[in-house]
């Protein structure tokens, strides 16, 4: 079993990661961000993962769009990777390779990419393109994904679908490393298309018992695609001296939420989490409290003193999770004792566990 893998969440939008009015020194911009990336590669993140979104939601009225910023973040760092996240509808996958490619050769291999199948439809019909139904969007995102490999690997590359065609298409340069390709969703379309073409499969927050369920599905369909598939967690990170600060920043976080920006979220993301089959898809069950952090990152439970936090994060490897993605409230000051205080304490417990015969 490989060591934990740790990501964050680039704050690229307004407003960071909490639908919340309580003040946060959290800011959206480029030299911003620069100086959070820098911290996060120095303090021991593997991993940063720029949101892509268009549109105003929860509050987020102002936006950096992902590909772009990560290229330009990618050229002052040295080893951290980007993920970009992509709406398959709004862009063409081989010109999307090209992109990519771009920011890994920037990055001299560090590119990644985290397809996301798309839930306000705002994004789509104010751009003239379709809103297609929910299992579609997956069927889209899947083929997206398809291209994507063919234009890696293949010269010329091939491909026919019903969403999208490539014929005798070059690309050179190729990457010069292997593009990890993410992809999130709670449903059954979701579930079945990372089983089939997905390198990572990214959870919105949930209890263990919910992420387990969720991995032990995903597994069993890599199995009969003769695939395996890691996975991503999501959580929101509050980690202080002792419980009691990091709860009564929870609540402070809660009580002070933006309730028109969370209503909005909650009437947007309907289609999302209700329209699907089983009534499993993202933010399905979630209460306005889980939408004040916009991926329910309350729930996985990163909340509390180093020791617990770390602990908490163990548990999620012992259930099968090989990445955790963070957001944070103070980014400058919450990533950097992230990482000084809880990676290492993960780390450190993670090399007990192999000693012991946990973990291979």
């Amino acid at each position: 079993m490989s060591d934990l893998l740790f990501a964050y969440w680039v704050p690229n939008v307004s407003g960071g990661l909490v639908v919340s009015k309580l003040p946060q020194k959290t800011d959206w911009s480029f030299e911003a961000n620069k100086r959070y990336a820098q911290i996060a590669e120095e303090v021991g993140f593997d991993y940063a993962l720029l949101q892509t979104r268009f549109f105003a939601s929860y509050g987020a009225d102002k936006q950096l769009e992902a590909i772009t910023l990560a290229t330009a973040l990618g050229a002052v760092t040295k080893n951290l990777k980007l993920i970009a996240a992509v709406l398959p509808g709004l862009w063409h996958p081989a010109v999307y390779a090209k992109m990519l490619s771009t920011l890994d050769h920037v990055t001299k291999g560090r590119a990644a990419v985290n397809v996301v199948s798309g839930w306000l439809k705002d994004e789509f019909t104010a751009y003239g393109e379709e809103w297609i139904d929910h299992d579609k969007r997956y069927e889209r995102s899947e083929e997206f994904i398809r291209v994507l490999r063919a234009m890696f690997t293949e010269e010329p590359a091939n491909f026919s679908g019903d969403y999208y065609s490539i014929h005798d298409a070059p690309m050179k340069p190729k990457p010069e490393a292997n593009v990890p390709i993410f992809q999130g969703g709670n449903s059954q379309a979701a579930k079945e298309m990372a089983s089939r073409v997905s390198d990572f499969y990214f959870m919105n927050g949930n209890t263990l018992e919910g992420f387990e369920k969720q991995i032990n599905i995903v597994k069993e369909l890599a199995e009969k695609e003769g695939r395996e598939v890691k996975f991503a967690v999501n959580g929101f990170a509050i980690v202080r001296d002792t419980e009691e600060e990091a709860v009564q920043l929870l609540r402070d976080i809660i009580s002070h939420k933006d309730d028109d920006a969370v209503e909005g979220f909650r009437q947007a993301v309907k289609e999302a989490g209700q329209s699907t089959k089983q009534k499993e898809g993202m933010w399905a069950n979630s209460t306005k409290e889980d939408l004040v952090q916009y991926n329910d990152g309350f729930k996985t439970g990163l909340i509390g003193t180093p020791e617990q936090v770390s602990d908490r994060i163990i548990e999620l490897k012992k259930i099968g999770v090989d990445l955790v993605l963070t957001g944070h409230f103070h980014y400058e000051e919450d990533l950097r004792r992230f990482g000084e205080e809880v990676i290492p304490l993960v780390k450190q417990k993670e090399k007990e566990l192999k000693e012991a015969g946990v973990f291979s």
